[in-house]
């Protein structure tokens, strides 16, 4: 049986995990082992970060909106509430957009849900 030489396989399979391990510190970019772990650790984070990133937009406007709320007397659940029972289809994105931008409009909005 002949010799397989894996250099270029190797090399190439090599390159790819340093590749993704640019800009780690220390070993963690430069030794082969070191940095696949991390390269596997970081691809972890990031699968998550991407899952979490959705539910902290979602946390800062609630509060955004929650604030806003507060300012004109009204807590946010019933502002929410309010909103459901008067068919008013803003999400919470948009909302928390109104109350930091355009305030007036936001005012707008919540005098009609109190009507």
């Amino acid at each position: 049986m002949s010799r397989v030489k894996r250099g270029n396989v190797a090399k190439k399979r090599r390159a790819k995990v340093f590749k993704l391990a640019k800009g780690f510190k220390g070993a963690h970019n430069s030794l082969f082992r070191t940095a696949k772990q991390q390269v596997l650790k970081a691809l972890r984070y990031s699968y998550v970060g991407r899952k979490r990133k959705k539910r902290d937009f979602r946390r800062l406007w609630i509060t955004r909106i929650n604030a806003a709320a507060h300012s004109q007397g009204m807590n946010y659940s019933t502002f929410i509430t309010a909103l459901k029972k008067d068919n008013i289809a803003l999400n919470r994105k948009m909302l928390a957009q109104l109350a930091s931008n355009d305030i007036k409009t936001f005012q707008a909005v919540l005098a009609t849900v109190k009507n």
